[in-house]
C-alpha cells in the first residue's frame, strides 16, 4: 500500500511540473515583442498604408503610422525639389546620412544634390526622418527608431505611387543613399524586392549590429547605452533578422555606387565586399572608386553627380 502511495504522488508531482512547465513555456511565448514586425522577413510581407503627400512650396509632409500597427500617427517632413515645366518628370527618392539630431536642418544631406538633379528634369523627394526638422518625435527605442526609418521609406514610396506629387510621371522611381541613407536604400529593396535603380554613396553595408557599434566612439559616453540597449535586445529577439548582410540576394536593382579612398566614415573594404558580392549573385553594379576623396566625395562630387545623371537617365522606363 505504501508503495501505491509513494507511486501515486510522483505520478501528480510529474503532472503538476508538467503542467508548469507547459505554463511557463506558453507565458514565455505570449511575452510581447513588439519590435518583431520590424524584421525584414516581416516588413517583406506586410501591407503598406500610402500616405496623402502635402506639399507647400519645397516642403512636403505626410501622416502615417510608423508602427504598422493602425494605432498611431506621426508627420513627417522634407524637401522636395520640382522642375520647372509642364512635365511629367521621373522621382528620386533621396535618403541622407547621419546627422547630429540639434544641428540638423531640413535638406541636410541631399539638397546641393538633389538641387542638382532637379534642373535636370527629376523630382526629388527627401524625408528628414522622425525627430528631424518639424517632423514628430522618434520613437523612445533606439533601435525601434532606426527601424522606422525603414517604415517612413517604404510609407513614402508606396504613398508616391498611391498619391503622387504633382507631375510625376508616374512610372520612374529611382533610389540614392548616402551613408547610412545607403543602408536605409538596401533595406528597403530587400524587403520590397522592387528593381528601383538605386546609387548609394558611401553606403553603410555591414551586418546588423556592427553597423551600429562601429560608430559607438562618437557618442558621448564612448557607446555605453548603446551597448546597454543592445544587450536588451539581443536577449529577445536574433539580430540577424534584421541585418542586411542576411538579405542581398534579395537585390534586384540596378545599383550604382561610389566610394572615396580617403573616406573616415566608411571604410572601403566594405563597398569592396557589397560589390562582390552583388556580382556574385548575378548582379553588374557599377562601382566607381575615387582616390583622395572624403566621405562625401570630395574633391569628386561633381563627377559623381553626372555620372548618377548618366545611370538615372539610362534606366529610364519610356513606355
Amino acid at each position: 500500500m505504501k508503495h501505491i502511495v509513494v507511486f501515486i504522488l510522483l505520478f501528480l508531482s510529474g503532472v503538476v511540473s508538467g503542467w508548469w512547465f507547459s505554463r511557463e513555456k506558453i507565458v514565455t511565448q505570449i511575452t510581447p515583442r513588439p519590435l518583431d514586425k520590424y524584421a525584414i522577413e516581416n516588413l517583406s510581407k506586410t501591407d503598406i498604408t500610402p500616405a496623402k503627400i502635402e506639399i507647400s512650396g519645397n516642403l512636403f509632409s505626410f501622416v502615417f503610422d510608423p508602427t504598422l500597427s493602425g494605432k498611431e500617427t506621426k508627420k513627417v517632413t522634407g524637401l522636395i525639389n520640382i522642375p520647372s515645366g509642364d512635365g511629367p518628370f521621373p522621382v528620386i527618392v533621396m535618403l541622407r546620412g547621419y546627422v547630429d539630431q540639434e544641428l540638423y536642418l531640413t535638406g541636410d544631406g541631399t539638397k546641393r544634390a538633389g538641387e542638382y538633379f532637379a534642373k535636370n528634369g527629376f523630382i526629388t523627394i527627401a524625408p528628414d526622418f522622425l525627430g528631424y526638422a518639424d517632423s514628430d518625435s522618434e520613437s523612445g527605442n533606439i533601435f525601434e527608431s532606426r527601424f522606422q526609418t525603414y517604415t517612413t521609406a517604404l510609407t513614402l514610396l508606396e504613398s508616391i505611387q498611391k498619391s503622387p506629387p504633382t507631375r510625376w510621371d508616374r512610372k520612374n522611381i529611382f533610389l540614392w543613399g548616402h551613408s547610412n541613407g545607403g543602408q536605409i536604400a538596401l533595406t528597403v529593396l530587400e524587403i520590397t524586392g522592387e528593381s528601383y535603380p538605386t546609387v548609394l554613396w558611401a553606403p553603410v553595408s555591414k551586418p546588423f549590429p556592427y553597423s551600429i557599434l562601429y560608430y559607438t566612439d562618437e557618442s558621448d559616453d564612448g557607446g555605453k547605452l548603446i551597448r546597454k540597449e543592445l544587450a536588451k535586445f539581443e536577449d529577445q529577439y536574433d539580430p540577424d533578422l534584421y541585418s542586411i548582410s542576411e538579405y542581398f540576394d534579395r537585390i534586384k536593382a540596378p545599383i550604382q555606387l561610389h566610394q572615396g579612398t580617403a573616406d573616415d566614415a566608411v571604410p572601403k573594404d566594405w563597398s569592396d565586399a557589397l560589390i562582390k558580392t552583388l556580382k556574385g549573385q548575378g548582379l553588374s553594379p557599377n562601382y566607381y572608386v575615387y582616390p583622395g576623396a572624403d566621405h562625401n566625395l570630395q574633391p569628386s562630387w561633381n563627377t559623381v553627380v553626372a555620372r548618377d545623371l548618366q545611370f538615372f537617365k539610362k534606366n529610364f522606363i519610356i513606355n
